[in-house]
């Protein structure tokens, strides 16, 4: 097809917004029209309920999704409102994909459910939803989407989602309509396929009027009024509801509802186009549907639609839209089932890379073009739970792939609120992972990135540069910015690693030993031998106090409290006994606590203590001082020579011992030193107030020259951390898994006085006797280390999966955590690791590779008796 007759083709099919109001109700379902179920359903002259368990804020697929759900599993008082009628915003638009595929751990879960539920929502709510079913293949046409492919397989293999590696004949087989000149593999997923948005929405609504729940539209919420008990009071213009707790499930209109309680919600609507043609004659002689089409470097999806084709790029973000105007000055109240203006001009580039892939196109008349809002967050992934701040207000909101997403969303929420903690992991779904360095410009640069790269090679450790820096630098980042390879960590940049004459800089991601490997290798060399300093800053830091300090720490950590002047490791674990946090409390004077966690965890757990504090009345003051705190850490066999020369107190080994956090002068700067480090080495973190980062760093840098100070970052301290077998909250532990499973019954102390939160379930867990654990494996290895997420084999079979892994620089090897049945964790066993489509040796192993300072000091002194 020429470029004139797409032209002459967008302006007959986009004349005006109104006509497309008009002529594009519904143009792709197969369900009822909007004008009956709806109409004839509205709320008007149903009873009125003044109070519910949960109101449910806005009537798209999630929203209706959740009542269904939360209905289903008997909850008696479930409302939700719409402000117009169900699916007006973006689900009625959407183009339906349904796919087993993601490169994340649970969001899998999420998918799986989804799908399995699509297929049998008809049977229980007498509702069709339109679900096709072909399977879907992306498209790998450079050697490093081959790449990436296996490294989904690896990734994927240890799920139950089917997903298979294919060569080009059965890509060919699959789709016989593809030019194959740059097919060089696919990634099927049989039973993936699509679903009309509205009758799926439809079946929800169904299901959740027969389990008791109520719809009501049009409904608008006009304010939210928090009550002293944590309950809500939603007043709409028909009323208000007084609700226990209250979910904003609003879409593009979330925004608006966060601002009713003070909230900024980091989103913005994205103006996504698709386009379908009419019938194509080739399309219409196949015996079977063709499988949704993922191109991934032309950047678009393309499925059948009846005999035609319906196309869906995603532009760069150089080329997309935004609708910023919203942020700014709100969505238009009138706006719900409108659309934006097409524009085929912005997408040229993707069409002539379909009409190559797929060359039936060609020829193709085009009948419609969609051009609708989806909301994106600066990360593209929906925030999903409860908010902290404020007690029972949960989002759902931000979804970019919202029909996927919402069955399984809605099972995960649901869950959640019956039983009071999530039924699994999804902390990259946590809405505290934003905060208030998430500004509207940052969000508008990252969801403009996100967007354009929705396609893009999802490479390990991918950094993604839009919007940085953040207001979230410590003191030292310009001193260390010209030196070394920055990391994004919660809106803090931090240093990966540093640059030397002669290497190869910058950022190089690869599936394989990149520019990093000989650096970081050096780093922990310095480290193991000398001394050195890393830039911490991004931890999350805490401070408790108040008369009930002691007993709420009491309750909520599974360890024993530490003495004034100490510091141990403590784990939160939800009431069924799993690792919500892990933390480093110290307790710096009588009712004084410093808690610290990662900086990928910070609301997430604050959330969680300020939950605790406010339903057990406990009279605390809970603070949270990340972004006044600076951190700093020395760590190696000549911290304490350098740090001694800048202070005072007597640092040997007797006054200030391994655990010990106190209060000292350094170069006559005020700190906060804890004698502990994650590297496993003599070390101290040295706490200070954030604008003496850069005159504390540099007394460090000039007392130590005789001992060769230098610096490191993350890349080579989690080396040292595996090295020592160091467990990392996210990896080896997190709402998915048990302490006892974990290796942590160190920590866990159960015949402590105190019913700490989880208890009595880890008791029950203990009794039964574990069915997994944490093993710790050596691998033999090429050019490729484990990092986390892989396939663990045996006899042929998969058996569990790898948590994080690395290169160890001691011993010339790969290492990994990885989750087996108990039975294959003895030392010694033989198992397989998968790395990019290649199963390699590995043993598990006696932990750790390295004994820690502590460790190798008391044995020394042992040895000398």
């Amino acid at each position: 097809m020429s470029y004139s007759k797409l032209l002459r083709l967008r302006l007959r099919c986009s004349d005006s917004l109104t006509a497309w109001k008009t002529a594009i109700q519904r143009p792709f379902s197969a369900g009822p029209s909007l004008q009956g179920e709806e109409k004839d359903t509205a709320f008007l002259g149903k009873r009125w309920k003044d109070t519910a368990e949960t109101v449910i804020i806005g009537g798209g697929c999630v929203g209706v999704s959740l009542a269904y759900h939360l209905a289903k599993a008997g909850m008696k008082d479930v409302v939700l409102l719409e402000k117009s009628e169900l699916t007006a915003g973006s689900t009625w638009h959407a183009a339906g994909l349904t796919t087993y595929f993601h490169p994340g751990i649970n969001l899998k879960k999420i998918h799986y459910y989804s799908i399995k539920l699509y297929e049998s929502l008809e049977e229980e709510t007498g509702q069709a939803v339109g679900f096709h079913q072909p399977g879907s293949v992306r498209i790998a046409s450079t050697p490093a989407r081959v790449d990436e492919f296996k490294y989904q397989m690896t990734r994927g293999r240890w799920h139950p989602n089917p997903q298979y590696y294919i060569e080009p004949e059965k890509v060919q087989e699959l789709f016989p309509l593809l030019n194959m000149d740059k097919v060089l593999a696919g990634l099927h997923n049989p039973g993936d396929g699509h679903i009309d948005p509205y009758s799926l929405t439809m079946a929800f609504a169904a299901g959740a009027r027969k389990y008791g729940a109520q719809l009501y539209f049009p409904a608008e919420v006009t304010d939210l009024i928090p009550q002293s008990n944590g309950s809500w009071n939603v007043v709409t213009h028909h009323g208000t509801i007084h609700a226990k707790r209250i979910v904003n499930a609003t879409g593009f209109w979330a925004r608006e509802v966060g601002k009713l309680i003070g909230f900024q919600h980091p989103l913005i609507p994205v103006h996504h186009q698709y386009v379908v043609t009419a019938t194509v004659p080739e399309v219409k002689a196949l015996k079977r549907e063709l499988p949704v089409l993922r191109d991934l470097e032309g950047s678009y999806y393309l499925r059948q639609e009846r005999d035609g084709l319906l196309f869906g790029p995603y532009e760069s973000q150089e080329k997309m839209k935004l609708q910023d105007s919203w942020v700014t000055q709100g969505v238009p109240p009138g706006f719900g089932k409108e659309l934006f203006e097409s524009d085929l001009d912005r997408i040229m580039d993707h069409v002539e890379a379909a009409m190559d892939m797929v060359p039936v196109l060609k020829n193709a008349d085009i009948i419609n073009i969609v051009s609708g809002p989806i909301t994106y967050s600066p990360d593209i992934l929906p925030m999903v739970g409860p908010h902290q701040g404020v007690q029972n207000y949960w989002v759902a909101i931000g979804f970019g792939y919202g029909i996927i997403h919402a069955g399984g969303i809605g099972k995960f929420l649901s869950d959640w609120i019956m039983l009071g903690e999530p039924p699994f992991d999804l902390i990259e779904l946590d809405p505290n992972r934003y905060g208030k360095w998430t500004t509207t410009q940052y969000t508008a640069l990252k969801a403009r990135e996100s967007y354009g790269f929705n396609n893009i090679v999802g490479y390990p450790k991918e950094e993604r540069f839009a919007g940085r820096p953040t207001e979230r630098v410590s003191g030292v980042y310009e001193e260390l910015k010209p030196k070394c390879s920055m990391g994004f960590h919660a809106g803090w940049e931090q240093p990966h690693w540093f640059y030397k004459p002669g290497d190869d800089i910058g950022y190089k991601p690869s599936f394989r030993r990149t520019n990093w490997f000989e650096p970081v290798g050096r780093e922990y060399k310095q480290v193991m031998e000398k001394v050195g300093v890393i830039d911490l800053t991004p931890f999350g830091k805490f401070t408790i106090k108040g008369k009930d300090s002691v007993k709420l720490l009491d309750h909520l950590c599974a360890n024993t409290i530490p003495k004034v002047g100490f510091t141990n490791i403590s784990h939160m674990l939800t009431p069924r006994g799993r690792v919500y946090a892990e933390l480093t409390v110290s307790q710096l004077s009588p009712g004084e606590f410093l808690l610290v966690t990662g900086s990928g965890s910070e609301l997430h757990d604050l959330r969680w203590i300020e939950e605790v504090a406010v339903c057990g009345n406990y009279s605390v003051d809970i603070s949270n001082v990340t972004d006044e705190v600076g951190v700093l850490g020395l760590a190696g066999p000549l911290a304490r020579k350098v740090l001694q020369k800048l202070t005072p107190d007597d640092l040997s080994n007797t006054s200030f011992k391994f655990l010990q956090s106190r209060k000292i002068s350094i170069d006559g700067i005020p700190v906060t030193a804890i004698r502990i480090s994650y590297t496993g080495e003599l070390g101290w973190e040295l706490y200070h107030n954030r604008p003496d980062s850069s005159a504390l760093y540099r007394a460090l840098m000039q007392a130590g020259q005789e001992e060769g100070i230098d610096n490191f970052g993350t890349y080579a301290m989690n080396a040292l951390r595996l090295e020592k077998g160091f467990r990392a909250w996210g990896a080896e532990m997190n709402c998915d898994t048990n302490p006892l499973e974990a290796g942590l019954e160190y920590f866990v102390k159960l015949n402590k006085p105190a019913d700490f939160i989880g208890k009595e379930a880890l008791k029950e867990v203990k009794e039964k006797g574990l069915h997994r654990k944490l093993v710790y494996l050596t691998l033999k290895t090429e050019n490729v280390d484990p990092e986390g997420n892989e396939t663990v084999w045996y006899n042929g079979k998969v058996v569990g999966n790898t948590t994080s892994g690395t290169y160890s620089y001691s011993t010339n090897q790969s290492l990994a955590f990885a989750y087996v049945p108990t039975e294959l964790g003895v030392i010694g066993q033989k198992l397989e690791v998968e790395l990019l489509g290649n199963n390699y040796p590995a043993t598990v192993a006696q932990e750790p590779l390295v004994a820690t300072e502590p460790t190798r000091t008391r044995k020394l002194k042992s040895s000398a008796m």
